[in-house]
This record gives structure tokens, sequence and C-alpha cells, in this order.
């Protein structure tokens, strides 16, 4: 299979195993959407809606898949996602903590970029 839809097929079964693990306890006034674009390979979990009169917008996790590596721009999972990729086979080589300044990714066994 090709390396980019592996890593699209193993990044949507994550975020849709999580976000369905989190619908168990819903709240009426937030929606949780995922949404997957596979022509530019972004995925995107987040929150919205109003509670107590006040706007919520959420991003629990974003990734994006660039020059062959998972970028992962927001991750506010207990696990982590990149752990989650690592369960899946995904080399560290290919998992940027995209979240973290290229200086402090040097720092980590994961790639800079």
């Amino acid at each position: 299979m090709d390396k980019l839809i592996h890593y699209q097929n193993i990044i949507k079964q994550i975020l849709t195993n999580y976000q369905r693990i989190s619908a168990q306890v819903p709240d009426p006034d937030i929606d949780e959407v995922l949404m997957f674009d596979d022509e530019r390979s972004q995925y995107l979990w987040f929150n919205i809606g109003w509670k107590n009169d006040r706007r919520i917008q959420a991003i629990t996790v974003y990734i994006r898949i660039k020059n062959e590596k998972i970028y992962i721009e927001e991750d506010w999972t207990e696990e982590g996602i990149a752990n989650e990729l690592l369960k899946e086979n995904v080399p560290k080589e290919d998992i940027v903590l995209a979240f973290h300044d290229p200086e402090n990714r040097k720092l980590t066994d994961f790639a800079v970029v």
C-alpha cells in the first residue's frame, strides 16, 4: 500500500476511535466534529458550540501529512497521538511533534522536520 494512503488510514482510524470513546459522555451543548481531508492530508478533531453563554471552539487534535511525515500540530489527548502512531508501527522518524518549536523537537526521539 502507498505510504501516504497507509498513514491517512491510520490517522483516520485513531481519531475515529478517540472520538467514539469521547462520545460516550456527550455534552448536548457541544458538538464533537471530525474532519478528514485526504486531498490535502489534513485531519482535525474539534469541539464547537455554546456553553453558559460562551462560545466554545477547541481543537483537540490537528494532524497533517507533509513530505511523507506525520506532523502533529495540536494534541490534547491523554495518551498522545504520537504513542498511538507508534503502536501502529509508524517509525519515530516519520512523526514530527510540530506543537514544539524546532529547537525543542531536537530534544525528542521524534523527527525535527
